[in-house]
């Protein structure tokens, strides 16, 4: 995001405000979570599945004692010996793939290919509503604010309007805000995008929201990008 393209945006929500008595608010979050946990349930659950998937495929724990150069026993005294060896070896294969799991899942790139759309989709909404709550645009005047909302890491964009306008527009008319944004982050034109959703924000409520007299700008125009 270059100067210039910050610099649009603030324009394209200037003009569109211009025609509206609502208010637009633009967020870009690079990522809004790191779901730490995720790498620690798949770590979890290969530990668990694959010694155990193992052993249903035929491996005996004979041949962890022996794969792993432990002793081997030839009379029936030493039976409880072989068993604390077996045990011992299968619980250190345990920890062995639960580390190495975590590390390979910590890497961002596959962490956020494992992590499930739904926690993905539950963070990228909660922090929405918390820039939606924090920025004020609750206490818009006749509470008309929208909130365009981007998670470059997430894939994912949010569009809340408040009552005074969500009640006033169709669901449809927002499917379309989201899809003109996702338009140009698709294409890694990222202030097309915005400037598209604003855009056609604009005339959602110029439509039902028209300008007023007396009415002023209660929010910042630009972009706001989140650390």
């Amino acid at each position: 995001m270059t100067l210039q393209d910050q610099a649009r945006i603030a324009e394209a929500v200037e003009a569109a405000e211009k025609t509206t008595a609502g208010e637009i608010f633009c967020v870009l979050a690079p990522e809004v979570s790191e779901n730490r946990e995720v790498p620690l349930i798949w770590a979890a659950a290969a530990a668990l599945i694959l010694p155990a998937g193992g052993l249903l495929a035929g491996m005996r724990p004979d041949m962890l004692t022996r794969l792993f150069g432990g002793w081997t026993v030839g009379h029936a005294s030493a039976t409880d010996a072989t068993i604390l060896s077996t045990l011992s070896i299968y619980i250190g294969l345990q920890a062995a793939i639960f580390v190495l799991t975590t590390l390979l899942v910590s890497i961002p790139p596959v962490r956020r290919a494992l992590t499930p759309r739904a926690l993905k989709a539950s963070a990228v909404r909660r922090a929405a509503m918390e820039q939606f709550l924090g920025q004020g645009l609750h206490l818009t005047r006749d509470r008309t604010g929208v909130l365009i909302f981007a998670a470059l890491a997430e894939r994912r964009v949010e569009v809340i309007a408040d009552e005074g306008i969500y009640k006033a527009a169709p669901q449809t008319v927002w499917d379309e805000v989201r899809a003109d944004l996702v338009a140009g982050l698709a294409r890694g034109r990222i202030a097309d995008g915005f400037v598209a959703a604003v855009t056609r924000t604009g005339q959602i409520l110029s439509a039902h929201v028209p300008v007023r007299t007396g009415d002023r700008n209660e929010l910042p125009d630009g972009l706001t990008i989140l650390p």
